[in-house]
């Protein structure tokens, strides 16, 4: 799926899966994580590049 083809609802479903993986990780990590921003923008191109 392209960026272009991504509709409001899939970016904000994407966002739910990225904050629920995000919040795993922080406690795995036992602190909080400081580099969110790039760590949510490696999470959402990681799944576009799946094909989600």
């Amino acid at each position: 799926m392209s960026v272009e083809e991504l509709t409001v609802e899939e970016l904000a479903e994407l966002l739910r899966d990225a904050e629920r993986a995000h919040g795993e990780y922080e406690k795995q990590l036992g602190a909080r994580d400081e580099d969110w921003p790039s760590w949510y923008a490696r999470f959402m191109l990681d799944r576009l590049r799946e094909g989600r």
